[in-house]
């Protein structure tokens, strides 16, 4: 009878086992990603050189559904949020890795590839250069809060009943239930946040349109 069959280690395969530990530990240790894969660490430093590039494949892993092909065919608005309910979507699916990526600098490709699209779909609108950035993590901040809301238990407050004509009681019992309450919480958030880009836009157009002044 042959030896049963190991299946070749490559970088998808680490990706996937060091995303599995994220996903139960919120972290990965080296030994236990090797031990989780059956192998030595020295063999996964032949595709990963060191903890870091783990990292970014975790992070090419999650960021992978991220669609920002929207920015091609609709407005930068409508485009954008198409991208930030893509990005809350990778994202509630692994919540735990959340802290892990969000304190780890990006530099690999794959994972900027996320970042170009959002990035030329703002410039092209009028945004200017040396506000984008600032937009685009705004939008990060709060999408990355978002996600870990679509995660958390569907009961995230609980009042006191005897107090029955207080706000926030009165609050508790018109909300929406179940998951819905999260999803009314994305979409009344990001809405809110989209207004104030439109209004940042709209000022940014409306300086640029002033007449120069004579000195």
């Amino acid at each position: 009878m042959g030896r049963p069959r190991i299946a070749r280690l490559d970088r998808e395969r680490i990706a996937e086992a060091a995303l599995a530990l994220v996903d139960r530990d919120g972290d990965f240790k080296m030994p236990d990603l090797a031990k989780h894969l059956n192998v030595q660490v020295s063999s996964i430093y032949h595709h990963a050189k060191g903890r870091a590039a783990v990292v970014e494949l975790v992070r090419n892993r999650v960021v992978r559904e991220i669609d920002g092909s929207a920015f091609e065919r609709l407005t930068w608005d409508d485009a954008f949020t198409a991208w930030a309910r893509s990005y809350r979507s990778a994202f509630s699916r692994h919540p735990t890795s959340i802290r892990l990526l969000a304190t780890e600098t990006v530099r690999d490709p794959t994972s900027l590839s996320v970042y170009y699209a959002p990035a030329e779909g703002l410039r092209k609108a009028g945004f200017p250069d040396d506000h984008i950035l600032a937009v685009i993590t705004a939008a990060e901040n709060f999408l990355l809060g978002a996600a870990l809301d679509a995660a958390a238990p569907e009961v995230m407050i609980e009042a006191d009943s005897t107090t029955p004509d207080d706000a926030l009681t009165l609050a508790l019992a018109a909300a929406p239930q179940g998951p819905a309450r999260a999803e009314q919480a994305f979409e009344l958030g990001w809405m809110a946040l989209l207004s104030g880009f439109r209004r940042l836009l709209e000022e940014v157009h409306e300086v640029s349109a002033r007449p120069a002044s004579s000195s």
